[in-house]
């Protein structure tokens, strides 16, 4: 037993020696990587990259004969409220539309988006439900399944950043006429800026006033930065699967 620990000691400190290398170069992977991200969010190339994401095709303007929503947030959640938001405005265009919930796990969920809908003036006869599917790849199979029968576009609703591998996942699963209908956020077209000192603000504070891009715009890229990179890593992984 007294042998053992100083043999324990000898080997990590040796499997510490040869993984030192491999430890400094993670670290100054990720240093570098944050560098690249911070000076990105100083331009506008994460916001051309998420519309590049939600733009997988030429979006759906033509009456579809289905309007596909896929959940996956909780209810009432922003990113869902979205994507009920745009398929009701998709079913008061297309009023022969049928409309097609997707959304796995607790059907109170599925029931309230369902309601949501109603609420927004589509009627409930209109509307499907499918209380499953686990990943985009598994919700494609079920409504290509669902929707074999009939011919004519299948709008798909989902967010932006995942709408190009959507519609890719879909058009794989059979479903050849999915067009992209993205649930777009939409900015507010206000100044933002205030008087620093006329609201308490501290003499010895920075005055960020004037600042608004780098108070909400580089914060915001940011975020999207991080969306975008989380979305290439799943398309890499479709890739690899063989679903897109």
């Amino acid at each position: 037993m007294h042998d053992m620990l100083p043999t324990v000691s000898i080997l990590i400190s040796g499997l510490f020696q040869r993984a030192r290398p491999l430890i400094r170069l993670g670290v100054f992977a990720s240093g570098a990587l944050l560098i690249l991200m911070v000076a990105l969010a100083f331009t506008r190339l994460p916001f051309d990259a998420h519309r590049w994401l939600g733009m997988a095709g030429e979006e759906c303007l033509a009456p579809a004969r289905a309007i596909v929503v896929l959940g996956g947030s909780g209810m009432s959640s922003g990113p869902e409220l979205l994507r009920l938001h745009r398929a009701a405005q998709l079913a008061s265009d297309w009023p022969h539309a049928e409309v097609l919930i997707v959304h796995p796990g607790d059907s109170a969920v599925l029931l309230t988006m369902c309601d949501e809908l109603k609420v927004r003036g589509v009627d409930s006869a209109r509307v499907g439900r499918i209380n499953a599917g686990e990943n985009t790849r598994e919700q494609a199979l079920l409504v290509a399944d669902r929707l074999k029968e009939g011919n004519g576009r299948i709008a798909i609703v989902t967010a932006p950043e995942n709408m190009r591998r959507t519609v890719r996942a879909f058009r794989n699963a059979g479903v050849q006429e999915a067009c992209p209908a993205p649930a777009w956020d939409h900015a507010m077209f206000h100044g933002f800026e205030y008087d620093h000192a006329r609201i308490g603000g501290k003499a010895w504070a920075p005055d960020m006033a004037q600042h608004t891009a780098l108070r909400y715009t580089f914060w915001n890229y940011l975020k999207l930065e991080v969306t975008c990179i989380r979305e290439w890593i799943a398309m890499a992984y479709y890739r690899l699967n063989g679903w897109i």
